[in-house]
């Protein structure tokens, strides 16, 4: 079965730094825009990172520009989330997913609509506390 699969997550305190992976397993990431979006406990999900099926572009939601970095390693078959300077706030489970090519053609969903992305993984926990 085709899935992705997300690792990296973990305890860290308030401007601590966290790594994000997230691998394709019977999946070419190369093949898709891929797309981090978090859920916090009783909020909704939100889209938080994205980067083009060719790497030429990345979008970021306004919480996160300027502390985040998506990036991806074809030859790896994964894309990565660098978190830095991480607040209480960016407490969540984090999913990986692929935007789905009949809508987005291999680019990234205005606004990271987490109606546009499919193919989630199945979450790595971040907590951020002292």
């Amino acid at each position: 079965q085709s899935q992705l699969v997300e690792s990296g997550g973990g305890l860290v305190q308030p401007g601590g730094s966290l790594r994000l992976s997230c691998t394709g397993s019977g999946l070419a990431v190369d093949d898709y825009a891929i797309g981090w979006i978090r859920q916090a406990p009783g909020k909704e999900r939100e889209g938080v990172a994205c980067i083009t099926l060719s790497g030429d572009a990345t979008h970021y939601d306004a919480s996160v520009r300027g502390r985040f970095t998506i990036s991806r390693d074809n030859a790896k078959n994964t894309v990565y989330l660098q978190m830095d300077d991480l607040k209480s706030s960016d407490t969540a489970v984090y999913y990986c997913a692929t935007a789905n090519p009949l809508v987005t053609f291999g680019r990234c969903p205005a606004f990271l609509d987490t109606r546009k992305f499919e193919r989630w993984g199945q979450g790595t926990q971040v907590t951020v506390a002292r």
